[in-house]
């Protein structure tokens, strides 16, 4: 199945991304929000990314209106009934996903493909709140999406072979390097990455180092680009908890266990760059 319109469910940060990537490369996208001022906002964020890449010489003006020309917000879920691919990008909220799934398959074309963008959550019980399961697929993007590289493609024991070739192609023609995992918890990424990120909490938390000495330590003796906690405060603490809890209820393992810093962080709001301050103070920047 060839795709030609794209429909985005949330335009937050990794919403937005994945909006502005498949306007890049030529796609006709919707993308929404739940109200006009929140959409009207998100839009505004990818205008002025787009505006930074005129400015780098990265892109021409005339390909910056025809990349805000493919761009349509809209607040109605009925508007992604002509999408051949719809991308969910909402709160890792399995209850939320589930209804936003329920309505797309109402009003969406029969042979549309779905795909969500869950970081750890069960693909499987996603795609079994519509009437279309074998047509749903993981598809996890990377923060900052304009940026990273990788899309991670989650198949499950009721995903279709056409939906997965659909997917794959579509991920190739933006650009991304693609990894096919099985709908297990965190996939493959994170499954390996999320050891690292609550070692290096638990290391802070137990004043074993300062943060700037783990963020270094793994920046130039792994020549990692970022560090975990500056990367964790860029992914977004709560996001990061959530993942934690929802791996720690299917494993009963210890290891994924959140750390009590992390609770305690995000209970106070400090949720990262998003919030101005997490690990790192970024009111002061």
């Amino acid at each position: 199945m060839a795709i030609k319109k794209v429909g985005v469910v949330g335009c937050g940060i990794m919403g937005g991304g994945i909006a502005q990537v498949c306007a890049q490369s030529g796609y006709q996208v919707t993308v929404s929000e739940i109200n006009d001022d929140l959409l009207n906002k998100s839009l505004k964020v990818i205008k002025g990314n787009l505006a930074k890449s005129v400015e780098k010489g990265k892109l021409s003006k005339e390909e910056e209106a025809a990349i805000v020309g493919r761009l349509k917000g809209t607040t109605k879920v009925e508007d992604f009934g002509d999408c051949d691919l719809v991308i969910e990008a909402a709160t890792e909220n399995m209850n939320l996903k589930k209804k936003i799934f329920g309505d797309l398959d109402r009003v969406c074309a029969s042979n549309a493909v779905m795909g969500t963008n869950t970081s750890c959550l069960c693909v499987t019980e996603v795609a079994m709140a519509t009437k279309r399961p074998d047509k749903v697929i993981g598809t996890h993007f990377f923060n900052p999406v304009p940026i990273m590289k990788l899309l991670e493609i989650v198949t499950t024991i009721v995903s279709s072979e056409e939906s997965l070739n659909t997917v794959k192609a579509f991920g190739q023609s933006l650009g991304k390097v693609i990894v096919i995992a099985k709908d297990t918890p965190a996939f493959i990424a994170n499954r390996i990455a999320v050891p690292m990120f609550i070692e290096a909490m638990r290391v802070y938390e137990a004043g074993l180092a300062t943060k700037e000495d783990i963020d270094n330590a793994l920046v130039h003796g792994y020549n990692h680009p970022m560090g975990p906690l500056a990367l964790a405060d860029l992914v977004g603490l709560d996001t990061l908890l959530y993942v934690y809890e929802s791996m720690y209820a299917e494993f009963k393992d210890p290891r994924w266990a959140p750390p009590i810093l992390l609770k305690r962080m995000v209970t106070a709001g400090h949720l990262g760059r998003k919030s101005g301050k997490g690990f790192y103070d970024y009111t002061k920047k």
